[in-house]
């Protein structure tokens, strides 16, 4: 204090505690030492219950629903002053019976901002305090720029971020309008750029400018940074637009590559220190030590100063001119380097062209090593393919393996004979038999309808060797007469239904064996008849025909 108060004209030789203070409060009317801060821009109101419910007896259900609801209406106030003054909060409610036990609201504003003040009710109380830091920050009170770490995003639309030394967001604009001496000058105003980064992992030439007309420190990652890392870094923050979102994932990513060192010159300086001096010193590349004991030496032959004859000050405006004659001398230097560079541009081209040539060499080759791994890719997805394919129909083929042995288990038995049931009297319903059962010679059909039946399925059926065929639909709905005499001249039993009695399970179904074997005997019986009838149709067709030849003859010969 010795040394703030000397600087600022005052004098603390007194020693009682009273003139000290006095001492004290003059060095910061007057602009020296440091503000203590302690609370974060954050403000934590907590509404709950001011009273325990307790075991309770007839009328604890209506005492309880009482203290939640005074909580739930107390919370419903506060919440309308916090959007009456449109500030930004998180709410976090524990529901109970009746209404709420607990509603915490955490206020984007610091404490004298917020419209709410801690209360005590009979039934509720409201507690509301800033959120502290975890360690208290000094910050100067001289009007000496603040550093900085920038992020910039160059382009037709150029984006620029800053952030303090302890992550908060001190700039964020873009415009398509901005020149390089509009982006320095932007940055002036803002602070004072220590570090300078980029999202890319090679700077672009634009920012590298900027970068050495501040003399700040370089910062690229060690890849470019994919757009889910740039939404993961700024997803606490708002921005308007593509480029602002990348400025400040640059700054943010900067800022947190250095977390870590922040952390450990924290925990090693005391209070009482600048620590942004210091940390910036230190990534300037300055021991710590060094850092520490160059801001604590005093100076040795300080000049004495009269308390009553203030120390003239040098006006604001000649440090202006002053800042400003050296950006201009840096600007000039950053002319003729951009002057040198464009003579070097032309040497520059002729390396790219005989990069582009390599690289066009390199890339036929990879297209041509493309092309055969895209032929090797359509093998094996045809490959793939094709095992689908068996494996679908080895599927089919042990399914239908199993409706055959239970086919075959029905034929074991001798009082039963087994049926295969058709869908469809259709060639259909036949090729799914086929493919599902199988049909062979000596197999007994069943189906449930004959309609849509065609004569060529039933001279297939007849051809296959098929024993029978059972016709569904009962007595009421006898077989189509015309299906009956395709049946008769292919020489396929159709036996009804209702002499059989199947009994149908899915696929397949079973019959007493001696009833089909008397439904067979008896339609044989028939077809005997038919052919009787047939046969004597026949020769009645042929005597008619002779005779019709005869009186032909007859009438040609008079």
């Amino acid at each position: 204090m010795s040394r703030r108060s000397r600087g600022s004209g005052s004098s603390a030789s007194s020693p009682p505690s009273s003139a000290e203070a006095r001492t004290t409060a003059r060095v910061a009317s007057l602009g020296a030492g440091v503000e203590v801060i302690a609370f974060e821009n954050t403000t934590d109101i907590v509404v709950s219950r001011h009273r325990s419910p307790g075991r309770g007896g007839w009328s604890q259900n209506r005492y309880v629903r009482k203290i939640h609801g005074g909580v739930l209406q107390k919370a419903r106030e506060i919440e309308a002053r916090l959007r009456g003054a449109g500030l930004d909060y998180e709410k976090k409610e524990t529901k109970a019976f009746g209404g709420f036990s607990r509603v915490t609201f955490r206020v984007v504003a610091p404490r004298d901002m917020v419209p709410v003040h801690s209360s005590r009710g009979a039934d509720v109380q409201v507690r509301v305090a800033g959120r502290q830091l975890d360690r208290i920050r000094f910050e100067p009170l001289s009007s000496r720029p603040r550093y900085l770490i920038v992020g910039l995003d160059p382009g037709t639309t150029t984006g620029i971020a800053a952030v303090d030394l302890d992550g908060n967001l001190v700039l964020l604009s873009s415009s398509r309008q901005m020149t390089m001496s509009d982006i320095v000058e932007e940055l002036y105003h803002a602070g004072k750029p220590l570090i300078i980064a980029s999202d890319v992992h090679q700077m672009p030439y634009s920012v590298e400018k900027i970068r050495r007309a501040f003399n700040a420190i370089p910062y690229t990652p060690k890849q470019s940074l994919s757009v889910e890392a740039k939404y993961d870094l700024t997803a606490a923050f708002s921005y308007t637009n593509d480029h602002e979102r990348d400025a400040l994932s640059a700054a943010l990513d900067a800022y947190r590559s250095l977390q870590n060192k922040f952390r450990n010159i924290t925990k090693r300086v005391q209070p009482g220190f600048d620590l942004d001096e210091v940390r910036a010193r230190v990534l300037r590349g300055q021991p710590l030590d060094t850092v520490l004991a160059d801001l604590q030496g005093v100076p040795a032959a300080p000049k004495p100063v009269e308390p009553t004859v203030p120390v003239p000050e040098r006006p604001i405006d000649d440090e202006r001119v002053m800042a400003l004659d050296g950006m201009v001398k840096r600007l000039r230097s950053y002319v003729q380097e951009l002057q040198e560079e464009l003579r070097e541009h032309d040497r520059e081209m002729e390396r790219l062209r005989q990069s582009l040539r390599r690289a066009r060499s390199a890339t036929e080759r990879k297209v041509r090593r493309d092309a055969e791994l895209a032929t090797k890719d359509a093998t094996i997805e045809s490959l793939r393919e094709q095992l689908r394919g068996e494996r679908r129909r080895s599927r089919r083929l042990k399914k239908r393996l199993e409706r055959i042995e239970t086919v075959a288990k029905i034929e074991v038995s001798e009082d039963y004979s087994p049926l295969k049931v058709l869908d469809s009297l259709t060639r259909e319903g036949v090729r799914g038999l086929q493919e599902e059962v199988g049909i062979v010679k000596g197999d007994i059909l069943y189906v449930p309808r004959a309609h849509g039946w065609g004569r060529g399925v039933v001279k297939d059926l007849a051809g296959t060797g098929v024993r029978a065929l059972v016709i569904g639909g009962g007595p009421e709905e006898p077989p189509d007469p015309h299906l009956v005499r395709v049946a008769r001249e292919a020489g396929l039993p159709l036996l009804p239904a209702d002499t059989v009695k199947p009994d149908i399970r899915g696929r397949t179904g079973a019959a007493r064996t001696r009833a089909i074997e008397e439904a067979i005997g008896e339609w044989e019986e028939e077809q005997k008849e038919y052919r009787r009838e047939q046969e004597a149709e026949r020769v009645e067709y042929l005597f008619k025909e002779y005779r019709s030849e005869r009186e032909k003859e007859v009438r040609r010969g008079g």
